[in-house]
Formats: C-alpha cells, structure tokens, sequence
C-alpha cells in the first residue's frame, strides 16, 4: 500500500496513491541490486520480447503512444520509426538530466538502473541495434555508480554481451559520462560530447539524429524515463497502459515538484487527468501552498518554459492544452512561487542560469542572454532606467522574435501566445532565457519599474551614479 509519504531510501521520493508504472520497486531499500529485480519479475520483458518479432515490439510502443519524457514529449513509437536501412545505427540514452527543477531521472538512475537497462535492451532489439550508449551527467556520481554495477551484473547475468540469454541476439550496452554541461541535454550536443568534442549543438537539418547521429550514423535518442516505460508496455501491452492517464497523454509521468509547497518532491501521476489544482493543493500530492500563502506564479515545465499564473490552476498535464495556454509540460519539473516571490529577482535568477550555460556558438545567444543578465542585475540592484525594461524585451526579440509565447492575461486584455517560440539560434537555450523575461514584465511590469525608480532600492540613485554604472558594466563586458 502506498505510504503517501517520504521514502527515505529513496530522497525527494513521494509514494502517493496511484498507478506506478516506473516506480513500483521504490519501496525496496535495495531495488537497485539484480536479485532484488528479478525477484520483482524483472528481465521478464526482455525474455519475452527475445521471441517476438522486433517489428511486432516496436509496434506495441507505437500503440501504446509512449510520449517522450524528456521535454519535446514525442512518441517514441514513432520517432523509433524515423531510422533508415542503415547500419551500424545506435541507441543513445540521455540521462543528462539539467533543466532547472528537476531530479526525477536521476532517482530512476539510482533506485531502479535495471530497470533502465532492460528498457534500453528491448528498444535496440525492436530497432536491430547492437550498441547502445548510456550517457549520464557529470554530477550524479551514485547513479553513475549504481549504473556500473548494474551492468556488469547483468553482462555476468548473460542478460547484456553476446548471445543474450541463449539466443543469437547480441547488444553492448556502454556507460560514458559528461561534464555537467547544460547543454548536453540537447540531443546533438549530447551527441557531440559522445564523440569526444565540446558539447554544442548541430545544425537541423541536417544533422537530425534519427538521419545522421552518432558517427554520421543513425541515432535514436531516448530520454530515461521514456525507455523506463518500456518494459511495462512489454509485460502489460498497449491497452493496458492506455487505461491510464488521458486519451492523447497515456500512462503516467515523473514529475519532481520544488518550491513554496508544504510537500515539494517527486510523485509518479497520470498523465492528461490530473491538474495543476491537485498537484499543489491535493493531500495526495503537495499539500497546498507554504505558511497557506497565495500563490503568485509557477513554471510548469522547468526553468525554459514560460511562467502560469493562479488563472491556469485548472488546466491538467496535457502537452496540447499547456501548450496553447502559453507554456510547456518540458521535463517533467515544476517550480510554485507564492506572493512573498519577488518577480524581478526570481527572472534574474532564472536568466542567470541560461547566460552562465550558454555554449556561445550562436551570437544572440551568447551576446544577448549575458546582457539580458547585466540589465536584470542592475534593474535588481537599483540602477536601473525605465528604458531598461522595455530594452530587456528588445533584446529578448532578438533572441525569439516575438510574440513569445505567454499566458493570457484577461486584466489586460491580453490573450495568450501558444507555445513553441521562435528562435535564431541552433538550439533552444537562447529562447528559453526569454520565458522569465517576457512572463514576468507582462504580468509583474509594476515591480520592475518600482525597482526602477530613483531611490527605490539603494537610497536615491542620481543620474550621474547610473551613468558611471553603465559605464563599469561596458568597459567589464568589452574586457
């Protein structure tokens, strides 16, 4: 039975009430370990998918509408089917887990590795690979650990090398890890960095992975999560798994929850049903708002993804719904902000991890997320000018010309911008330092010129002390 409580092996971990489709063995202190797994009917999947016919595999996960959980949130069924005739062809598997706000994948990693493997296995024999590159971030040295034992139990086990249990399927599977950069996260960057070069993004098309990945061979990227689901869908089949969740949503999703809540965590819920609501006041999820404060704003879909309002409470954890409201679903990460946040601090924060992640490659990336940190900074410290705000806006165009997709905003009169921007760079970093920006000054627009006003924050400001500011700020960025 469901605790609906902390699990202390597993830290951040929530067991609420609800279908567990990833996170059934959380509650086994050792669910990490090979015997723990089988016992627990794991490689059963992959036993039975050793007599199947790869097509008939790969069909079971198109119709089941396993939804990627890495942030675009496409079918993984049918972007498995993008691979040409071509071979050798690879699987890779990113566990570079970095959006701002999130922690799910790595508890996968260190609860479950086996889990993740098994996943990884059944997807390489449905696509005929025979090398699957296992990527995690640099930081979260247990899960890299936890992954390294794993395998070697199950190469030693027979379930991974040569001949898998018997049979003349044969599947590598390799663990490399990065260096912690943000980037990595994105698909080509992630690939870049496999290959041995700095981790920076390619141009699509066309370098689309799926076409011309790893080694210019064809590559299916998979998020963790998303190759989790798999050996359930094995086990259970594609009706069963759509019992769960919404009709367009199946299943059930990760989400990791920080912030001004009572309960903040990680909760396994379904997908397309639950709300916003639930999830931050429900006694199954996070309680309600800190010290029973209002709530101001949350994002979503981690740090890239436009800023909600209390107006979208009510929309569930639909991709297509979120999406025309203004935001995005992303990976799987939510941060709550309640009336005491400071707008203007909470969007430089935000933008100050985008321009210190930025690779630099693309020049209104590089150039614009730094002065979108510098003007943001000295708005916050008191310096500011009015034109500043607007100028923060100007930048933003550059970097996504407009309009940026946002919430509505029935006050104003202003309706909402249906997600995805539109971008000038190779990547979505550039963009995503536009979402705090554009969120913030069109609902909170008030605190920023309250931070702009002479004597506002530092006493009384005088021009000339602005203008030997400006002036420190130019000479530091030109050096």
């Amino acid at each position: 039975m469901p605790s609906n409580a902390y699990v202390a092996h597993a830290p951040g971990y929530v067991d609420n009430e609800g279908p567990k489709i990833v996170t059934s063995r959380f509650g086994d202190p050792e669910s990490y370990r090979l015997s723990n797994f089988e016992n627990a009917g794991g490689y059963n999947a992959l036993r039975a998918v050793l007599n199947m016919d790869p097509a008939d595999v790969h069909g079971q996960v198109r119709d089941a509408v396993l939804l990627g959980r890495g942030g675009a949130g496409f079918p993984a069924g049918v972007k498995w089917g993008f691979m040409p005739p071509v071979w050798p062809r690879y699987l890779v598997v990113n566990g570079d887990e970095s959006e701002p706000g999130t922690y799910k994948d790595r508890l996968l990693m260190e609860r479950d590795p086996h889990q993740l493997i098994e996943g990884s296995l059944i997807t390489c024999f449905a696509l005929g690979l025979n090398t699957c590159f296992l990527y995690v971030r640099g930081e979260m040295a247990l899960a890299q650990e936890r992954i390294a034992q794993a395998l070697n139990d199950a190469y030693e086990a027979g379930y991974v090398g040569r001949n898998i249990m018997g049979t003349d399927v044969s599947i590598d599977v390799v663990l490399t890890w990065g260096a912690g950069a943000y980037i990595v996260g994105e698909e080509t960057a992630l690939i870049e960095s496999l290959e041995g070069n700095r981790g920076m993004p390619r141009l699509k098309p066309p370098f689309f992975p799926a076409a011309k990945g790893l080694y210019m061979k064809p590559t299916i990227v998979n998020n963790v999560e998303t190759l989790a689901n798999v050996p359930w869908i094995v086990i259970n089949g594609a009706e069963a798994y759509k019992q769960f969740g919404s009709e367009r949503s199946p299943g059930t999703r990760m989400l990791a929850i920080s912030g001004h809540v009572k309960r903040p965590g990680v909760y396994e819920v379904e997908q397309g049903v639950v709300t916003f609501r639930e999830l931050f006041y429900g006694d199954n999820y996070c309680q309600g708002i800190r010290d029973d404060n209002d709530l101001k704003m949350f994002i979503p879909g981690g740090g890239s993804a436009p800023w909600f309002f209390p107006e979208q409470l009510d929309l569930p954890l639909e991709a297509s719904e979120v999406g025309a409201a203004g935001s995005m679903l992303g990976s799987g990460a939510l941060v709550v902000m309640d009336e005491t946040t400071d707008a203007v601090k909470a969007c430089l924060r935000v933008v100050r991890f985008f321009a210190r992640e930025s690779c630099g490659k693309c020049t209104p990336c590089r150039e614009g997320t730094t002065w979108e940190e510098k003007i943001l900074q000295r708005i916050n410290d008191g310096y500011g000018r009015m034109e500043d705000i607007d100028l923060l806006r100007s930048i933003g165009d550059q970097i996504s010309p407009g309009p940026y997709p946002t919430a509505a905003f029935e006050e104003q009169g202003l309706t909402a911008v249906p997600f995805p921007p539109r971008q000038t760079t190779i990547c979505p970093l550039g963009p995503s330092s536009v979402a705090p920006i554009t969120s913030a000054i069109r609902r909170f627009r008030h605190e920023f010129e309250a931070k702009c006003a002479p004597g506002a924050t530092n006493g009384e400001v005088h021009d000339a002390e602005v203008a030997e500011h400006d002036a420190e700020v130019t000479e530091e960025v030109s050096a």
